[in-house]
Order: C-alpha cells, then sequence, then structure tokens
C-alpha cells in the first residue's frame, strides 16, 4: 500500500497568526491547496506547527513550502509527544531547511508511529523570526 496525505483527518494548531489575523493568515491555508494562501506567524521564536490525530499514524514524509525570507532555518526540528495527552515533546528527527520557496520534502529514515507530530521553528530566516507557509503534507499510513 503506497503512502496517503495523513493532514485531512489531523487537528491542526500553531504558535501564532500575524496580528491575530486567523482568517486571512490562519492554519487552514497550509491544507487548502492553494499557492495564494499562506499561514503567516507572528515574530518571535520558537515557533511551530502542530498536528494531532485520534489514532496512531505512520509517518513516512513530511513536505513543506515557505516564502524565500521567512524559512524556518537549519536548526527545524520534527518532535513526537511523550504520550497522550502530554505536553512534553521530544526531538525525533531534525531538518535542516533551506532559504528557498519552492517545497521542501524530509524523508525520514524510518517511518514514524505516532499521534502527535510537531514541526518546531527554533530560529527563522526572517530577522524578525516570523514564518510564512504555504503547504504543509504529512505522507504516511493509517494505522
Amino acid at each position: 500500500m503506497s503512502d496517503i496525505s495523513l493532514v485531512g483527518e489531523s487537528q491542526c494548531r500553531v504558535s501564532s497568526v500575524l496580528g491575530r489575523n486567523t482568517r486571512e493568515l490562519g492554519k487552514q491555508h497550509l491544507f487548502d491547496g492553494s499557492a495564494e494562501t499562506c499561514w503567516n506567524s507572528d515574530q518571535g521564536v520558537p515557533q511551530w506547527v502542530a498536528l494531532r490525530w485520534p489514532s496512531p499514524v505512520q509517518v513516512t514524509t513530511i513536505i513543506a513550502q515557505f516564502q524565500g525570507g521567512f524559512c524556518g532555518a537549519a536548526n527545524t526540528v520534527v518532535e513526537v509527544s511523550q504520550g497522550e495527552g502530554s505536553s512534553e515533546w521530544h526531538t525525533a528527527h531534525s531538518w535542516p531547511l533551506e532559504d528557498i520557496g519552492t517545497p521542501q520534502t524530509l524523508h525520514l529514515p524510518e517511518p514514524l508511529t505516532t499521534t502527535s507530530l510537531r514541526l518546531t521553528f527554533p530560529s527563522s530566516t526572517d530577522f524578525f523570526g516570523r514564518i510564512i507557509m504555504y503547504k504543509l503534507d504529512v505522507l504516511g499510513k493509517k494505522l
């Protein structure tokens, strides 16, 4: 069975939204398939995007597209929750992002089984720490 997109069945949370303008710059734009819309974080670091699934999934690939100049930096990490209801996260894999506007893909060396996944951006290529992300997709399998 080939990998499928897992974002449709997930709940998404983000660290912040620029000016709290969730209608125009909110997290829903990460998954709408439009090249015209985006999630735009407020300033400051760290920033993050978290996904939670109702049951375990096996993640193999993560795809993200940013606005050049507003990308996560080389110290970006993929984190998983310590357990159901836990607010503690641990690093599962590093993702040294580039400051480019084309899609970037992380193929995990080993599938990651989890119910919660978070991309954490400890720093940004933007001087003020903002992240502008046009697309996020997580591929894998439902378990």
